[in-house]
């Protein structure tokens, strides 16, 4: 029992462990509200594009950094032994998928392992990554425990889920509500202490396994309806409707509607990873979630879908897709950010290729592509002379226009009404 161990003066107020896309921004949104904080990545790459300010952030966080590096309040390290000089300990690290669709929890794993390995009396430490139901007792409460700590007494645990959407400037990361639960309800008073630094708006729930599940529910809602908007999409393609018109429509029900909108697949760190985790966790149990498991199945088959669909109007205008050339306009996972992980452009890009199709692509935030050992390079639209034009993440501020009027676009983004040449998905 370490209880009566004195509590330690700490140097910093918060800090973050790893500074990717949730970890950095949340570290500016604590230095903006007046924390030190303390930045903690194992990578020294990522640490040096930080410091040249070459990462990829909204305008209003990049303001943010260079304020920081300029200032003082921000350190950041590589040296994991600083943990210890933190009040509060914030685990912000990728949670993806294996490609058998199981958790992959290496990054994870390791980062809680480091935190347990250099916790102090005192601090509050908060699960922040995406994950499975209880994990946050199995990977930092049972440690814990087991070097003798007591948690609600030495030490206060808890989850509180990220809730940043890279790429989207219209909710502030203080203005969006955290949800907390705590493993005990000092647990929760602790970290609700911690993260008022930087928010006002927190949302206590009775425990870290509800606000876990809380996560799982959000992301795969969203999974489960752009599931069911590509089907709408499908079918009012095949009865002649504009299916964004249907969703506007829809949409002004002021009641029980949510516009979602079709696509050429979901990418990025949440929406073909997230559900999955409770997808595995269940199956343990022998429980099925078909809804589910049918919306990520569909999510998962929809860049074969574009691929197909490039080959149907290809021929539709007498040419094979062997030896056709196709440019991917666009292959970020979304508008706005210069990540690719699981982008849909990816698949379909691969798709292409094995096709025999000549592939090429144009993105504005993205300047390389390597795929199987071949690496692609962007292009001009404006100078490519190709077959058919997919269009998939065209980035803000791209414009549409082709010399020839007769460019065949195939619109997997469905919001190029009205430019000559295009076609629906």
């Amino acid at each position: 029992m370490l209880s009566p161990h004195p509590r330690l003066s700490h140097t910093f107020d918060v800090a973050i462990v790893g500074l990717g896309y949730v970890g950095l921004p949340t570290a500016l949104t604590f230095h903006a509200a007046g924390a030190r904080v303390l930045g903690i990545d194992v990578s020294t790459n990522r640490l040096e594009a930080i410091q040249a300010e070459n990462v990829d952030l909204l305008e209003s966080d990049r303001v943010r950094l260079a304020a920081a590096l300029r200032g003082d309040g921000l350190d950041m390290t590589a040296d994991v032994s600083r943990l210890s000089e933190a009040t509060a300990v914030i685990v912000c690290v990728p949670t993806p998928v294996t490609e058998h669709l199981a958790p992959d929890l290496r990054a994870l794993a390791a980062a809680c392992e480091t935190v347990v390995e250099h916790a102090v009396p005192g601090q509050c430490l908060i699960l922040t990554s995406t994950t499975y139901v209880g994990c946050t007792a199995d990977l930092l409460v049972k440690p814990l425990v087991a070097k003798g700590f007591v948690i609600g007494t030495d030490l206060h645990v808890a989850f509180s889920p990220e809730r940043i959407d890279p790429g989207n400037d219209r909710h502030a990361h203080e203005d969006v509500p955290r949800v907390v639960g705590g493993v005990t309800d000092r647990c929760t008073a602790a970290a609700v202490k911690a993260l008022s630094r930087c928010t006002d708006n927190l949302h206590q729930v009775s425990s870290a396994e509800v606000a876990e599940m809380s996560k799982l529910l959000e992301n795969t809602f969203r999974a489960v309806n752009i599931a069911l908007a590509n089907e709408f999409a499908n079918a009012s393609r095949t009865l002649g409707i504009d299916v964004m018109e249907v969703i506007e429509a829809a949409a002004t029900k002021p009641y029980g509607f949510m516009p979602f909108y079709p696509g050429p697949g979901a990418g990025g760190h949440c929406i073909p990873c997230d559900p999955h985790y409770l997808l595995w966790q269940l199956k343990a149990e022998r429980v099925s979630m078909p809804v589910v498991e049918n919306a990520m199945w569909a999510i998962a088959g929809r860049p074969g879908h574009v691929v197909d669909r490039v080959r149907e109007v290809l021929s539709d205008h007498g040419k094979g897709l062997r030896g056709s050339s196709v440019l991917v306009l666009g292959v970020a996972y979304k508008p706005g950010v210069e990540d690719l992980r699981e982008s849909p452009a990816l698949e379909i890009i691969e798709g292409l290729l094995a096709a025999g199709a000549v592939v090429s692509f144009h993105d504005q935030l993205i300047t390389e592509v390597t795929l199987g050992g071949q690496t692609l390079t962007s292009v001009d639209p404006a100078d490519a002379e190709v077959d058919i034009v997919v269009a998939h993440t065209p980035q803000r501020g791209a414009e549409f226009i082709w010399h020839n009027p007769d460019q065949l676009i195939l619109d997997a983004t469905y919001r190029m009404a009205g430019q000559s040449g295009r076609i629906a998905l």
